[in-house]
């Protein structure tokens, strides 16, 4: 089976909806990373919020990647697909004790804070455990990643991190507290920033606060860049991994590194995109008053990005070779927001054909729901249809 290729007649066999990953364009596209971020200060971070999926979890962890999860949930998962637990950063605004408790037990990497009140907190429960907890300060650095309001991070108007303008005396109270080990710095962003320019502010605004720190007397071993990386919806076929290449230069060239920092990411959707696809059937073609649609058994309770951040994902008709036509592609959802694309030119449909919505991989399988009591869908991989060859 070729890269990008499907494997139609075994979907046959397959109750859909349901996803499936390509592990070949998974494994090309972690070879990349692995090959763009070959510095020996540089460390790359799966964000498991993109996709829990076991079997992709384990593929990214034998890779030698780290971890970065936002709940206790996320940790575990992360303990169980083989990820080891000195490469594992917890983030999140809301963690709670039962979940800090958890990552002080498993001696996490470090702990990603966001508030005063946050980092009270864990040198609390710290103390408590006779530990002493490493932690990354996430500064917010008012940065504008020109992306989906939903998916910015970065801004003072966000929920996320610490004012920069706060980003000393907060550093300086980790030291006043007996169980709290300043480690470093984190930011983020914001997702699916394809443009450079935003990621070269981000290394200025860094650059710019690991210089207030020095002033202070503040001495970091680590600096976190996030991610946000973001793919190429429109052409999975012949962009299927993103510009690595670009990405890790703007930090490689822009970030003033100390001797002895290292540097962590913590990449997500650019690295599982585009291995996953969601698999669909075609219940019925209707003749509208204006329009034609199609009506598939996938919803937005299995792929929720078009419906909650108007997200385009391509749309393919894996089981037809007719002449294409224009149509809007709708769930049987009772939601008029239970549409997958308007206006959208695909081979000729027909009751049973088989459509394949692209690139979702990240944000997909993770983020379905039991809306209108449907199943969540299953899943499959390119590995596992070689078995069954």
């Amino acid at each position: 089976m070729l890269i990008g290729q499907f494997p139609t007649a075994q979907f046959q066999k397959i109750e859909t909806p349901f996803y499936y990953y390509d592990m070949d364009i998974l494994r090309n596209t972690l070879e990349e990373i692995k090959r763009r971020a070959a510095d020996a200060y540089m460390q790359v971070h799966y964000a498991v919020k993109a996709c829990a999926t076991p079997e992709i979890m384990r593929e990214i962890a034998a890779y030698g990647f780290g971890a970065d999860c936002v709940n206790g949930e996320e940790i575990k998962a992360a303990l169980a697909a083989g990820f080891p637990a000195h490469k594992i950063v917890f983030a999140g605004v809301g963690k709670t004790d039962r979940e800090i408790r958890l990552a002080l037990e498993h001696n996490i990497f470090s702990f990603n804070v966001e508030s005063l009140p946050e980092l009270e907190v864990i040198n609390e429960l710290a103390g408590e455990m006779g530990q002493t907890a490493p932690v990354c300060l996430r500064i917010n650095p008012n940065v504008n990643a020109h992306t989906h309001q939903y998916i910015t991070t970065g801004l003072n108007e966000n929920k996320f991190g610490i004012n920069m303008e706060e980003a000393v005396a907060v550093a300086n109270r980790c030291l006043q507290l007996p169980n709290i080990h300043l480690i470093g710095l984190h930011f983020h962003i914001g997702s699916q920033i394809t443009d450079m320019e935003p990621f070269q502010t981000l290394c200025v605004r860094v650059n710019q606060i690991m210089e207030e720190m020095e002033q202070a007397g503040l001495s970091l071993s680590h600096i976190n860049v996030g991610g946000g990386l973001g793919v190429n919806y429109e052409h999975p076929n012949h962009l299927s991994i993103p510009d690595f290449e670009n990405y890790f230069n703007v930090f490689r060239h822009g970030l003033n590194l100390r001797e002895g920092q290292t540097l962590h990411f913590e990449l997500g959707r650019s690295m599982v995109a585009q291995c996953g696809n969601l698999i669909t059937r075609v219940l019925y073609v209707k003749q509208g008053a204006h329009k034609k649609f199609i009506i598939v058994d996938a919803g937005m309770s299995d792929l929720i990005r078009p419906a909650l951040y108007q997200a385009f994902h391509r749309i393919e008709n894996l089981t037809s070779d007719r002449e294409e036509e224009i149509y809007d592609v709708v769930g049987p959802i009772c939601e008029s927001s239970d549409v997958f694309v308007k206006d959208f030119a695909v081979s000729g449909a027909q009751r049973g054909d088989l459509l394949a919505l692209r690139s979702a991989g990240a944000y997909g399988e993770i983020m379905a729901s039991g809306y209108n009591l449907r199943r969540l869908p299953g899943h499959i991989t390119s590995d596992d249809i070689k078995k069954n060859d």
